[in-house]
């Protein structure tokens, strides 16, 4: 028999409650509005879908965070997503794949893993983002980076900046000086996300050498590309750098206020990327606040290639901790009997109206009681906690 209480739910997993769901749903709303206005038409995938659907291409990164269950009318395995992004990038080059490009789509939804990090224990959580699909150009990085960076300082984030890496660099490296097996490639993966220099001896000198200027040359956009510039780097590693340079160049242009750092070798989370990704940070922030980059949205028609796509996810259960917090919107109780007709009035007017069901002994108790913030009262709205507005 099962004793738990009837509230506990798995790890992982939370009710919002009011005001806060509230107030995700506003900020969810703000964010693609904002995208939207750029030109990003809205899209709606579903939560669940064919499981090779999901793991296909791109999606073969986030295969381990997938639930499975069996579909019993098509008796095919389903997968609950755990990112939008690759629903997004099927979509584009199946249902919208006469569309012109570039193609700018946006979304918002919710997203299952399997397990949450350390830094974000959240299994199921708010996911809202745009993708820019059939553009390799830089401008297609910039134009997301600004954006986003732009529609979360519109929300309230201060203290905002923007990380930018090249994981595509490291494979181009290790390409060139030999290291093709799976155990070197993830015992060096290993060492570079754990910044540890001294465990690069085991792949040699030239080894040493190159990485260890990546390593070093990690900090601010410009002194990281100086450094970069000084690092000799194989033909495919040097052409990433000069596209990351000039995304760094436009956005300075475009946001000269946004913090830009650069990470060559960070490639944690960054499986399916094929080039520049980026990670948004904010003061007392508790981990990222989104994160995006350049992908290939995989065609599934053998007559048609993968197209070139970029694009940015935000987390919307780390961005709302950032935020400042909401008290919830001003309610307005409207005493029992009074004429429905005044109560549609003020909704019109964007009041939100909580009606009193029975005759209370003292009705600005009862609008105290309810939550509400102001009370219709002599034919006026009069605030609880004031003798009139």
């Amino acid at each position: 028999m099962n004793s738990s209480h009837p509230a506990l739910l798995p790890a992982g997993l939370a009710d919002i409650l009011p005001p806060d769901a509230g107030f995700e749903a506003q900020k969810t709303e703000q964010l693609v509005r904002y995208f939207e206005s750029f030109g990003y038409d809205r899209v709606k995938p579903p939560l669940i879908e064919f499981e090779d659907s999901l793991v296909t291409g791109s999606g073969a990164a986030t295969a381990a965070q997938t639930f499975r269950m069996m579909d019993p009318i098509s008796q095919r395995m389903l997968g609950v997503r755990p990112d939008i992004t690759v629903q997004v990038a099927r979509i584009a080059t199946t249902r919208m794949a006469d569309a012109p490009r570039p193609l700018r789509l946006s979304y918002a939804g919710q997203v299952l893993r399997i397990k949450g990090s350390p830094l974000r224990p959240e299994r199921q959580f708010g996911q809202a983002g745009a993708e820019i699909i059939g553009s390799e150009a830089p401008e297609a990085d910039a134009e997301v980076i600004v954006m986003a960076a732009e529609a979360l300082g519109a929300l309230g984030v201060s203290g905002l900046s923007v990380d930018l890496g090249t994981p595509t660099v490291v494979a181009a490296v290790s390409d060139d000086l030999g290291l093709n097996t799976d155990a070197a490639r993830e015992r060096l993966r290993s060492a570079l996300n754990q910044k540890d220099a001294a465990s690069l001896a085991e792949y040699g000198s030239d080894a040493v050498r190159v990485f260890s200027g990546l390593l070093d040359s990690a900090g601010p956009a410009d002194r990281a590309l100086q450094a970069l510039t000084k690092t000799s780097l194989p033909a495919a590693a040097e052409a990433e750098i000069a596209h990351l340079a000039e995304v760094v160049r436009l956005v300075s242009r475009d946001a000269p206020d946004l913090s830009l750092t650069i990470d060559p070798v960070e490639i944690r989370g960054y499986e399916y990327h094929t080039g520049i990704t980026y990670t948004y940070f904010a003061l007392n922030a508790r981990g990222e606040l989104g994160r995006g980059g350049r992908y290939m949205a995989e065609s599934f028609y053998p007559d048609k290639p993968a197209e070139p796509a970029t694009g940015i996810s935000i987390f919307l259960d780390a961005l709302l901790r950032v935020l400042p917090k909401s008290n919830g919107p001003d309610r307005v109780f409207m005493p029992a009997g009074t004429l429905r007709t005044v109560a549609s009035k003020l909704r019109d007017e964007g009041w939100i109206v909580v009606k009193g069901l029975s005759q209370a002994g003292n009705d600005r108790d009862e609008a105290a009681r309810l939550g509400c913030t102001h009370i219709w009262s002599d034919d006026a709205i009069t605030s609880l906690d004031r003798t009139g507005d």
